[in-house]
């Protein structure tokens, strides 16, 4: 494995390229400062091998020692190293010094996943030109057979040959070359024409007859110039006739044509064993054709697949009759349909096409191919096929098929099933007087049953449910689960007088009978909303709007009812504005037209009842609090209200991401002006259960330059419960790299503390409520003084938000609450830049500003 060295002044980013590097095979020896890295290349001889290339981090900003190392890899000594620069995308010196060293390539820090790459093709050695010294230019390794009846010529012969590298064995007869020869054979065999009993051109026919000395090049040596002598040796299979009068220098170039036509020739072999090899180890089937689809060769996997048992029962027949004979239906194919034989006539290229082979058992299995025309000097003599059994593939389609229209769970159709139906019933109802019925169903207590009898429980009623709401089903009709507890069903061609009560049917079917799980009963009803659909809907769209709407109406004036849409109702507004929310939140999302404001947060001890902070001795801690630019009066929305139609709509794990994003490079820019700062950050439950934010979120360290000290993630606790097993891998891989969770909202919702033993949490934000009430309930007061005193048992801080008028502070301090957050510490401010003054971490003093500006909420 090839050592690396690596020098990057940042802990974040040399880990994470530490990990890449050594996940891509490389040995990695990292160092943080620039001084080290220049030691160490001082210190290693130009011979060593110790570093087989470096990957150095281009500095921000001026590093001690920084322009001395890159000074000193730009010198010949070290030329020979590989070097990957990693930077920023506005770092112009980075590019200037890469573009003038050899052997050097430049990656962007938020591309640094591809640093293994970049250093393979580094390290790639370029092509090296033949030279003198390349065996196939001379006689290097090469075994040469002299014969000759004269000792002198033997031994002078030899000397000449043996300085030019070849290996060289002598024999003074025919007889005796034989013996030699067949003992082990010659790359070369030099003769003497004129030679006692046998002469030259006979031993150079045995040699010839021999299996092994096919290969052979061989060649006549004489001193008698004549065209007897010459034609002769010539007809015995030499290559060249030689004569001894000729200057050496022409003996040894002629040997040395000689010597280039013996390495060709095992050139040719040693790729011809080569492509043999790969063709014996592919795994797909691989056969070749003439123009009339005979077969010409076949590789191993090619023969298992069709079951034969030997290449000899395939080759020299034809590929149609052996296995192509048969369309997909197993219908015999005349040759003139044959799609493949077509192809091999005519030398087409055709990549993916998908037929049947017939086996030798007569069995079908479907297959892919990929057709090449066959070209040899120019000349097209056939085509190349490889092709792969597809069995298992066509298996997994049609499961995937399945999938992508079923839910799995009740394995009822799912909602991108629901949708097409939907609209192919709206477009159906335009050209009909008929009337359909769409209703969005509800099950009023899932969420209680999956909390308290766990999610087993729940996906048990999702099943029962649904098997009680398809009972109830004509064959016309159309049932999908939409999500979580949501059902839809397509009523088609319904009776208009019959709509209340068609509906109303499916509900007493859920409710006549209680669900029961491990022994207990529970009551379970359902909210129904319906929509008429007949020629005169508009869209599908508004057909579900309708539906969504009713159901809303039916949930919210008291559970277990059914409601029915009327276009008369003001109720259809409400739904527009939230759809219009949506379009609002894409835009924002397209054109960043969303704001971070930073409210700090502040250690108890640290913040005196005057409002004054004591910033000796604190790393200013902010959470980032998203807001909404309103693009008509410019004013900055809160987020209660777009985020709730964002969870609705599935945005959220776009706009966590927006956060981080920017956040971050916040952090980096506040790092520049010598500056540590901490935030928090939320996340929603769609980043939780993502699997994919935890290498977002790592990736964003590494482009930013961030420490993941600085970070503290904030989940609240009935999201963490409701996704446990995706919360614990998410906290578990963040913290790994140093960053801090805290429980949000924590003592409302789900407010147990066993749950914090399956989640390594730092902080519990006591839930604002109980600050708000805190100097009038003395319940509060125990609840705050409860959660605390257990959080700080199990090593916990806690942190009070809503702080908003100075009489809470004593109290706080008597429950022994470590953190503050809310109005009174203070405000929200829309940059972190100008943040730090306002919550006291600078010039201005928010005791003269804070009181002005206090509200209900922090």
């Amino acid at each position: 494995m090839t050592a690396v060295l690596i020098a990057e002044t940042s802990i974040t980013r040399r880990r994470a390229i530490s990990a890449v590097l050594a996940n891509a095979g490389f040995t990695v020896q990292s160092l943080g400062s620039f001084e080290e890295c220049m030691a160490f290349l001082e210190r290693m001889p130009r011979s060593s091998s110790e570093i087989g290339a470096v990957a150095v981090g281009w500095p921000d900003y001026g590093e001690p020692k920084a322009d001395e190392v890159f000074d000193l890899l730009g010198r010949d000594q070290f030329e020979h190293l590989p070097v990957l620069v990693l930077a920023d995308a506005s770092s112009p010196g980075a590019v200037n010094w890469m573009m003038k060293r050899p052997r050097a390539a430049m990656l962007n820090w938020g591309d640094y996943n591809d640093a293994g790459d970049a250093l393979t093709k580094l390290l790639r050695p370029s092509a090296r030109a033949q030279s003198a010294d390349d065996p196939s230019a001379s006689g290097g390794n090469l075994r040469v057979l002299l014969v000759d009846d004269s000792a002198t010529v033997r031994l002078a012969f030899q000397k000449l040959l043996a300085k030019q590298g070849y290996q060289v064995e002598i024999a003074s007869s025919a007889a005796e070359g034989r013996k030699k020869f067949e003992a082990q054979p010659f790359d070369i065999v030099v003769t003497d024409y004129f030679m006692p009993g046998e002469n030259g051109p006979e031993l150079i026919r045995s040699v010839k007859a021999h299996a092994a000395g096919r290969a052979t090049v061989c060649a006549v040596i004489t001193g008698t110039y004549s065209d007897q002598v010459i034609n002769d040796s010539l007809a015995s299979g030499a290559i060249e006739c030689m004569f001894k009068s000729e200057a050496k220098e022409l003996f040894l170039a002629r040997l040395a044509s000689l010597a280039r036509m013996v390495h060709d020739r095992k050139a040719v072999d040693a790729e011809r064993r080569r492509l043999e090899g790969i063709l014996g180890s592919v795994g797909d089937g691989v056969y070749g054709v003439d123009r009339s689809g005979l077969i010409q060769f076949i590789n191993p996997a090619a023969v298992h697949l069709l079951g034969y048992a030997a290449q000899n029962d395939l080759v020299g027949e034809s590929a149609y009759e052996k296995f192509h004979h048969a369309f997909e239906n197993g219908a015999p194919m005349p040759k003139s349909a044959c799609f493949l034989s077509a192809c091999y006539q005519n030398g087409n290229q055709v990549p993916n096409w998908q037929t049947i082979f017939v086996t030798a058992a007569r069995r079908p299995i479907p297959v892919e191919c990929t057709v090449y025309p066959m070209t040899v000097d120019g000349v097209r003599e056939g085509s190349v096929v490889a092709f792969r059994d597809v069995s298992e593939r066509r298996v997994l389609e049609e499961e995937l098929r399945w999938q992508a229209t079923h839910d799995s769970l009740t394995k009822l159709h799912n909602r991108a099933f629901f949708e097409s139906q939907l609209d192919q019933e709206v477009a159906r109802l335009r050209r009909s007087d008929q009337t359909s019925l769409l209703l969005f169903i509800d099950v009023d207590r899932f969420k209680y049953i999956n909390d308290t009898a766990g999610h087993s429980a729940g996906d048990q009623l999702l099943v029962e449910v649904s098997q009680r709401l398809k009972s109830r089903l004509r064959q016309s009709d159309s049932l999908s689960r939409m999500g979580g507890d949501e059902y839809a069903i397509i009523l088609r061609s319904v009776k208009s007088q019959d709509i209340d009560s068609i509906a109303d049917e499916f509900r007493r079917a859920l409710t006549t009978h209680p669900f029961v799980y491990a022994g207990k009963s529970y009551r379970i009803t359902i909210s129904i909303g319906v929509a008429r659909m007949d020629r005169f809907t508009e869209s599908p769209e508004d057909a579900m709007a309708a539906a969504d709407m009713a159901c809303h109406i039916a949930k919210n004036g008291g559970r277990n009812q059914t409601h029915v849409f009327s276009s008369e109702s003001d109720q259809r507004a409400s739904m527009d504005q939230e759809l219009g929310w949506s379009t609002r939140l894409e835009e924002a999302l397209r054109s960043d037209g969303f704001v971070l404001s930073y409210q700090p947060i502040v250690p108890l001890a640290d913040f005196h009842d005057t409002g004054v902070t004591d910033t000796r001795r604190l790393e200013p801690y902010f959470e980032a609090l998203i807001r909404l630019r309103d693009n008509h009066s410019n004013r900055l929305l809160a987020p209660d209200a777009f985020l709730p139609t964002a969870e609705r709509f599935g945005m959220m794990l776009d706009i966590d991401r927006w956060v981080i994003q920017n956040a971050f490079r916040a952090l980096r820019e506040t790092a520049r002006t010598g500056r540590r700062v901490r935030l928090s950050i939320n996340l929603s439950a769609q980043s939780l259960t993502s699997s994919a934010t935890a290498a977002f979120v790592t990736d964003k360290f590494v482009e930013f330059d961030v420490d993941p000290k600085q970070l503290v993630f904030e989940i609240t606790e009935s999201r963490a419960v409701s996704n446990l097993e995706s919360a614990r891998a998410l906290i578990g891989h963040l913290r790994a790299l140093g960053c801090q969770f805290a429980l949000d909202d924590f003592g409302v919702g789900f407010s147990t503390f066993s749950h914090l033993k399956h989640l390594d949490v730092d902080f519990l934000k006591i839930d604002g409520s109980f600050i708000q009430g805190l100097v009038d309930d003395k319940i509060d007061q125990a609840v705050v003084k409860a959660i605390t005193g257990i959080a700080h048992s199990i090593g916990k801080a806690t942190i009070a938000e809503f702080v908003d008028r100075p009489q809470i502070l004593p109290l706080l301090r008597d429950a022994n609450v470590d953190y503050l957050q809310g109005y009174f510490v203070g405000e929200p401010q829309v940059g972190l830049e100008r943040a730090l003054p306002f919550a006291g971490f600078g010039p201005v003093n928010p005791a003269s500003i804070v009181p002005e500006a206090l509200r209900a909420t922090g």
